[in-house]
C-alpha cells in the first residue's frame, strides 16, 4: 500500500481509515500502552497557546487532540479538521467539537487564520509532505506554532528485533482482531519504516519557512514530536 501515490494513495487511506473508526481510539491506546495521552497532552503544551487562542487539530480523526486542548484551555476556539468523515462521526459520539471537513493539501481555510496548529499522526499519510506543510504555515498568523505528533523511523539499537517483532506481528495480529481489518494494521509499520526520519522531518519544515524548528524523540525512538513557529 505504501507504494501507491497521490490520488489512489489519498482514496486508500481515506477507506482504511473509515474502516477502522469504530476502534482507533482504542487501538492507539493498547499500541502505544496509553503512552499516547501523555503525547498530546505534550502536544498541546509545545503549543503554547493563549486562553482565547485559535487551534486547528489537522487530521484530528475522532478529535483526542482537539478535546486536549480544550480541557487545558476552555476558552480556546478549537477546530478538528480531517477529511475521513467516519472518524468525525465517531468523535461526534464522545463531546460535541466543531469539525470541519479539510484535505490537509488545500485547505478551506483564509491566510494567517490560526494561533496554533497541531497534528497526531498525520503526517505520514499525506500523499505530499512538503505541501502539508506550505498549507499550515500559510494558515498561521505570524508568530503562530506548529506542532507535530508522528511516528519516525528509529535507528538502529539493540532494541530494534524487538521493536520490529512489535511493529510487523503485535500490531498487526492485535489490530486484526479488534478491527477485523489487519491489513490497515501492516500499513501503520510499513508507513512508519518509509516515512521521514525526524532530521529529515526538521530540514522540510524549515524549508517552508518555519523557525525554530526542533523535535523530541519518544517511545525507544519510534515516535517525535516537532515543533517550530511561523
Amino acid at each position: 500500500m505504501t507504494q501507491l501515490t497521490g490520488r489512489e494513495r489519498a482514496n486508500y487511506v481515506q477507506s482504511m481509515f473509515t474502516q477502522i473508526a469504530h476502534r482507533y481510539d482504542l487501538m492507539n491506546r493498547l499500541m502505544t500502552g496509553g503512552q499516547d495521552v501523555r503525547w498530546r497532552k505534550e502536544v498541546i503544551r509545545r503549543a503554547r497557546l493563549m486562553h482565547n487562542a485559535s487551534l486547528l487539530d489537522l487530521g484530528t480523526g475522532t478529535g483526542d487532540l482537539a478535546r486536549e486542548a480544550l480541557t487545558q484551555f476552555p476558552k480556546a476556539r478549537v477546530t478538528a479538521a480531517d477529511f475521513t468523515l467516519e472518524m468525525m462521526r465517531v468523535g461526534k459520539k464522545n463531546g460535541n467539537l466543531n469539525f470541519s471537513s479539510a484535505d490537509a493539501l488545500n485547505l478551506p481555510f483564509k491566510e494567517k487564520t490560526f494561533d496554533a496548529i497541531v497534528s497526531g499522526f498525520l503526517m505520514r499519510n499525506v500523499t505530499d509532505v512538503q505541501q502539508a506543510l506550505k498549507e499550515q504555515h500559510r494558515a498561521l498568523k505570524p508568530g503562530g506554532r506548529i506542532v507535530i505528533l508522528d511516528t519516525t523511523r528509529p535507528k538502529k539499537n539493540l532494541l530494534s528485533p524487538f521493536i520490529k517483532f512489535h511493529m510487523h506481528v503485535i500490531i498487526p495480529t492485535l489490530g486484526g482482531i479488534l478491527s477485523g481489518v489487519r491489513e490497515a494494521y501492516t500499513y501503520l509499520p510499513d508507513t512508519t519504516e518509509g516515512f521521514l526520519t525526524a532530521e529529515e522531518l526538521t530540514v522540510r519544515m524549515v524549508a517552508v519557512g518555519f523557525r525554530r524548528v526542533n523535535f523530541e524523540r519518544l517511545m525507544f525512538g519510534t515516535i517525535a514530536i516537532h515543533w517550530g513557529e511561523k
